[in-house]
């Protein structure tokens, strides 16, 4: 069989992903806290990109506010197809005209007073830090106080020594007796139950600490943590020999004693949450607001339009012009982007909030189950740009700060034949949990037999997993004997 080489014309459509779309999509789904360093890293990167300052943009009066508010309002940035957009060249004066700062409008700022001592930070102190000092003012030898540094060294966040007492020895060569010694006045520190090689170890030590005189206190510690675990209590004074109410009161000081000791010396930092949008009730409707409040505004700096204008027909010219008219497409096109992130923000939140409107009047039971599919239907965009909207996006309301993704759920069905989104159901469920007698309390069944008396029909391996999802331990954990 002969084999020919034909051409054959073809003619097709596909999306083409240029840099300038891949960045918009890029910024789209990144949080507020990381939109701001994209930012900051844009502006160390770009010379043309810089930012306004406050003072640099103060309007005198409320008419000139006013005035300037109805301006940018009528000005809203066209779509980004990633069709010719940032290809064609530069006009300075048109960019003037279209583009102001990105960000909200200002009134002018009171004096800078200074820093209040309020806002001083103050660096907390690490586990390790800690308990070096205590080393410090502790009566050890030079020797001795080596081997202490190496031993606090080797202690995990939680305060547990991830080594072994050989290991150290043999990597200071030292006798394993004098690591041992020195392990045991290390033990003695604050925090209560730190350097401890295990769990049982940790309790044993904060055990001796309290000077607890209770036999069964350190019985239990020693050989009966998983009947402590099970909370089976009866079987725990049944091996002991001794009677129930002896066990409850070795359990309740068992369990006020910390099995991570080192925990709270974690020198992680606190990073509060701060909402990309508001939600505020006027009336009886809800208004969304764009929080832009400490996002840099960015403009193009005329400084190099003069020096564009005082560029020559030379080779080294011509570079000169190429180079800055690229950046300046490049910050065009970041402008363009943030206003066109910050206008989709703005639209999918008004979207949710006309869905959930009940749930913002009445509270979480109202919340109604809700897609991804439903608002982009509203809004006319993707499925996949109301995901990454919704991403690492926040939402303050009158009833608290909420992910923008808490308002999606999927819905179950009820007895009416209508819908009710699964968050309401695991609310209630928890609702349920905190009710129960703790004597007594609601094993998985029963708790679908009360649900179905409000009219939710869900299946016992359904509340099982919503039960799970929420760290809701079973009906046999929860149980109390006093």
């Amino acid at each position: 069989m002969a084999m020919d080489l034909k051409q054959q014309l073809k003619l097709s459509q596909q999306l083409v992903m240029t840099p300038q779309l891949q960045q918009a999509i890029k910024l789209l789904q990144l949080s507020r806290l990381e939109m701001v360093e994209a930012i900051n890293r844009e502006l160390e990167e770009n010379p043309l990109l810089e930012e306004e300052l406050e003072e640099d943009f103060v309007l005198e009066d409320e008419d000139a506010l006013q005035k300037a508010v109805e301006v940018r309002t009528a000005e809203q940035p066209r779509e980004i197809t990633g069709e010719g957009d940032g290809r064609e060249e530069f006009d300075w004066d048109s960019y003037l005209e279209d583009f102001g700062p990105v960000g909200t409008i200002r009134e002018k700022a009171e004096p800078d007073e200074g820093p209040t001592w309020d806002n001083v930070l103050t660096k907390a102190p690490t586990l390790t830090d800690h308990l070096l000092w205590q080393l410090r003012l502790s009566r050890f030898t030079e020797e001795e106080m080596i081997i202490g540094e190496n031993i606090i060294g080797n202690l995990d966040g939680n305060g547990y020594l991830t080594c072994s007492v050989e290991e150290i020895a043999s990597q200071l060569q030292v006798e394993p007796s004098q690591v041992e010694r020195v392990l045991g006045k290390i033990q003695s520190f604050d925090p209560p139950g730190v350097a401890a090689r295990d769990l049982k170890e940790c309790l044993l030590i904060q055990a001796r600490a309290l000077d607890v005189h209770n036999t069964v206190v350190e019985e239990i510690i020693e050989h009966h943590l998983k009947d402590l675990e099970t909370k089976n209590y009866p079987a725990l004074a049944k091996k002991l020999k001794v009677p129930l109410e002896e066990v409850l009161q070795a359990v309740t000081i068992i369990s006020n004693m910390d099995p991570k000791p080192g925990s709270s010396y974690t020198d992680e930092r606190v990073q509060s949450i701060v909402p990309d949008v508001y939600v505020i009730k006027v009336g009886n409707e809800y208004k969304v607001l764009l929080n832009d409040d400490g996002l840099p505004r960015l403009r193009i700096s005329n400084f190099y339009r003069e020096i564009m204008a005082g560029l020559d027909g030379s080779k080294e010219g011509e570079v000169g012009k190429k180079y800055i008219k690229e950046k300046v497409k490049s910050a065009m096109w970041l402008i363009k982007s943030i206003q066109q992130r910050q206008k989709t923000i703005m639209k999918v939140a008004e979207s949710i909030v006309r869905f959930q409107k009940d749930f913002f009047d009445h509270g979480i039971g109202h919340l109604k189950p809700l897609v991804l599919r439903d608002v982009a239907v509203d809004v006319g965009m993707h499925e996949s740009t109301i995901s990454r909207v919704v991403t690492n996006k926040y939402m303050q309301t009158p009833a608290g700060l909420f992910e923008m993704k808490f308002f999606f759920s999927s819905g179950l069905p009820t007895a009416e034949g209508e819908s009710i989104a699964s968050t309401s159901v695991k609310e209630e469920i928890k609702k349920l949990i905190a009710e129960e007698n703790p004597l007594k309390p609601l094993s998985d069944s029963e708790i679908v037999k009360l649900l179905k008396k409000k009219g939710i029909n869900i299946a016992r391996r359904t509340v099982a997993k919503y039960r799970e999802m929420m760290n809701i331990l079973p009906s046999s954990r929860r149980k109390r004997y006093v």
